[in-house]
């Protein structure tokens, strides 16, 4: 491709810009193609590189599975548009406050993901919380923040409180709410998502049956979470990136245009 012609040099950004627009884009995709939307009211936001520290957030209105790199609004953290017009690339309030608290406070918080899934509420509303009775939840266990419901996130007053509540997780659960992860990159952010959104669906199933729950001793929920949580953290970096690899291509088959 002529780099003259290439998209990013079209519309006037930087290759890398659009690469992240693009991935964002694909995330979308994903979440919608493992139905963890909730109409147009959820978000995934990600921080675009540079001292202005812009990030890049969903055009509302735009349902997920139908999500293109151009529909990502670049706005700034008071949540004012930087292309264009706020009329013409309206983004929802609740979805700014949220994802600004983490990018505001969070250097390694590069990707934002909050979804309202049904497993991920019922877990949220459920007074233990996320209990350590899967493989899948122990990658959680000692590494989880709780964040009290205070009602639809419009006062700015509440990104301290919720960034209080995350501390260094990167995984949080939104009391009687949903679900919230972040990452490094967008391929962490999922991973995360994906580990999680899949430990309430168990929860749920499990609890559903009535029968008396199975706890592994606390020593091998510590040495799990270890297993999970340990490591060299760039080579987890590539491990995010080959599993987010394999997560695109169940995307591919259904057209690209999502990097439009």
């Amino acid at each position: 491709m002529n780099l003259a012609t290439s998209p990013a040099a079209l519309r006037g950004i930087s290759e890398e810009e659009w690469r992240i627009r693009c991935d964002l884009a694909a995330l979308y995709r994903l979440v919608a193609h493992h139905r963890w939307t909730d109409w147009i009211y959820t978000h995934i936001s990600a921080r675009l590189p540079g001292k202005e520290h812009h990030f890049l957030i969903n055009r509302y209105g735009v349902l997920f599975d139908e999500m293109k790199a151009s529909d990502l609004v670049k706005i700034d953290l008071d949540g004012n548009v930087v292309d264009g017009d706020a009329q013409s690339n309206p983004v929802n309030a609740a979805g700014f406050t949220i994802h600004s608290a983490v990018h505001m406070n969070r250097d390694d918080a590069m990707c934002v993901i909050h979804t309202h899934t049904s497993a991920g509420i019922a877990v949220s509303a459920q007074k233990d919380g996320l209990l350590p009775i899967s493989q899948h939840a122990l990658k959680f266990y000692g590494h989880l923040a709780y964040h009290g419901y205070e009602g639809i996130a419009l006062d700015l007053d509440e990104r301290e409180r919720l960034v209080a509540d995350l501390g260094t997780h990167k995984a949080m659960i939104l009391r009687n709410h949903g679900l919230l992860t972040c990452g490094r990159t967008i391929p962490e952010a999922f991973h995360q998502l994906y580990y999680l959104e899949r430990a309430c669906q168990a929860q749920v199933a499990a609890m559903s049956g009535g029968a008396e729950l199975v706890f592994p001793p606390e020593e091998v929920r510590l040495k799990t979470a270890a297993q999970f949580n340990g490591g060299n953290p760039e080579q987890k970096l590539v491990h995010f990136e080959m599993a987010w690899q394999s997560a695109l291509r169940q995307i591919e088959g259904k057209g690209d245009d999502w990097r439009a």
